[in-house]
């Protein structure tokens, strides 16, 4: 059956000719390992180029990434309003994407001739592209008359007990200033496998290092899905209930022929699907939860919900508006959070938290 489906599905075809393709290919890694009990290498091995490429194409023409970038930003924006002296802590930082836009609202809200101190310390796995990321951000801030100064802090891998010891001892506030911490993307990745005793125990102490540097706003973005069940079959439903959205979207939205869909779903969401798919056990690494995962968490933690104001959904409308003018993204405003969906299928929630 599998070797029938990769016959006659096509990367080129309409987005469930794609969807079966990926999911294919996911199969055929599941399958090596299984027969062969070896970890086969990925069949989306790229390099980082390659990847950089794919990411920059997947903020560029689905709103997605936009979406969680500018929310999170709106609830910064608002929780340090009033402030001179601000630490942003931003994790798994990549390519910085999101912290222009950040600058120029700063600067357009600011007296010119006193802009406030603005820092940002950013995480990631590439110093190499933390350093490229901080110099575009420097000369950008620089352009703007801001007071800008960008740390770049190496996590050799995403590693919970790292992630918390480097948070305990390598990130310090300076007296004065005002400290907001992002999380966009990235607290799944400290969570294991559902199947063990205690999954999310190294998610825990990295919320309690968290909410011990009293930060006046953490600000959290997930995928609304929940890929994180040991059990392949449930785990597989899921996978394919929500990329089947995520595909139909870029059909929808992209012409039929685009270069950068096909870099995106090739690349980028192949990666995903194949970690969901194609591995088990502590091999996987995309573990998303919906939101109602991620409120039960921070709650439990002593996290208290702020709610995203009127102006973050007006903000969120006229993004899809302006670069993504289709009627079937749709967003929600619920439980203080927002949510951005496909055909009343919800994909991302943003949320705020102190």
């Amino acid at each position: 059956m599998l070797s029938l489906l990769s016959t006659i599905s096509s990367p080129h075809g309409d987005s469930t000719d794609r969807l079966v393709h990926q999911f294919a290919r996911a199969l055929s890694l599941r399958i090596d390992h299984l027969t062969t009990h070896l970890i086969s290498p990925s069949l989306f091995s790229s390099n980082e180029d390659t990847l950089q490429s794919s990411y920059l194409s997947l903020n560029k023409v689905t709103p997605f990434l936009r979406f969680a970038h500018l929310t999170a930003n709106q609830a910064i924006l608002e929780a340090i309003d009033g402030h001179r002296s601000i630490h942003i802590f931003d994790f798994d930082t990549s390519h910085g994407v999101q912290w222009p836009p950040f600058l120029q609202d700063i600067a357009e809200r600011s007296d010119p001739s006193s802009p406030p101190s603005i820092r940002i310390t950013g995480t990631g796995t590439d110093l190499d592209v933390l350093h490229r990321t901080g110099d575009r951000l420097q000369a950008f801030a620089n352009s703007l008359g801001l007071r800008f100064q960008f740390h770049p802090l190496y996590l050799p891998t995403t590693n919970p007990d790292t992630t918390t010891s480097c948070l305990n001892s390598s990130f310090q506030l300076r007296p004065g200033e005002t400290l907001a911490v992002n999380c966009v993307l990235f607290l799944h990745k400290l969570l294991k496998d559902s199947s063990s005793d205690d999954p999310a125990c190294k998610l825990v102490a990295f919320l309690h290092a968290v909410k011990a540097m009293n930060p006046v706003v953490v600000t959290v973005a997930e995928r609304e899905a929940s890929h994180n069940s040991p059990i392949f079959l449930r785990r597989f439903m899921e996978a394919l209930d929500h990329y089947t959205a995520v595909f139909e979207s870029l059909e929808a939205t992209l012409p039929p022929k685009s270069p950068e869909r096909l870099e995106v779903e090739q690349v980028w969401l192949g990666r995903e699907i194949e970690d969901m798919i194609g591995r088990e056990g502590e091999g996987r690494k995309e573990r998303h939860e919906r939101f109602e995962w991620w409120e039960g968490v921070m709650r439990d933690r002593g996290f208290s919900s702020l709610p995203l104001s009127p102006f973050a959904l007006s903000q969120a409308k006229l993004l899809l508006r302006l670069h993504y003018p289709s009627e079937g993204y749709q967003l929600q405003m619920s439980k203080n959070s927002l949510f951005l969906g496909w055909q009343h299928k919800p994909l991302f929630s943003v949320s705020s938290w102190h």
